[in-house]
């Protein structure tokens, strides 16, 4: 099973605050323990929202948003892909990860093939498969 792990946002990320050498030293040393382990597959920050946009589709038209966004509670300011057995185990890790107080962290399964059944199609599998195949090439770049 993959899960996103989500770190939400808070007003020093928001600010483009970036954490200190022992965060980042913990950090460090968690999603090391992470890989070491063989669940860690993808993890990024992200910056603050006032380098963003957003783009909402509504009657075959698109309108884009600049941010920086209110409402910091809802906004991510990272995040982990992780392969795990179970959420519970996910929550295991996430419970070792090196935030102080007030910091949220939010755990959702992501979807695979067999989730969609029968309307994921043989064809729809090899395109998923060429695409993956280009993801690869790409992140070697």
């Amino acid at each position: 099973m993959k899960f996103m792990i989500l770190v939400k946002a808070d007003k020093n990320s928001e600010a483009g605050r970036m954490p200190d050498e022992k965060l980042l030293t913990e950090m460090g040393e968690y999603n090391e323990e992470l890989t070491k382990a063989g669940i860690m597959l993808a993890a990024e920050g992200l910056h603050p929202t006032s380098k963003g946009a957003r783009v909402k589709f509504s009657g075959g038209k698109h309108t884009v948003t600049n941010g920086p966004f209110p409402e910091s509670k809802d906004l991510i300011a990272g995040f982990w892909i992780w392969k795990v057995k179970s959420k519970d185990e996910a929550i295991e890790w996430v419970k070792r990860a090196p935030f102080g107080d007030g910091a949220e962290i939010e755990i959702r399964q992501v979807h695979e093939a067999e989730d969609f059944g029968e309307a994921f199609t043989p064809e729809l599998k090899e395109q998923e498969e060429r695409v993956a195949v280009q993801m690869a090439a790409n992140a070697n770049r």
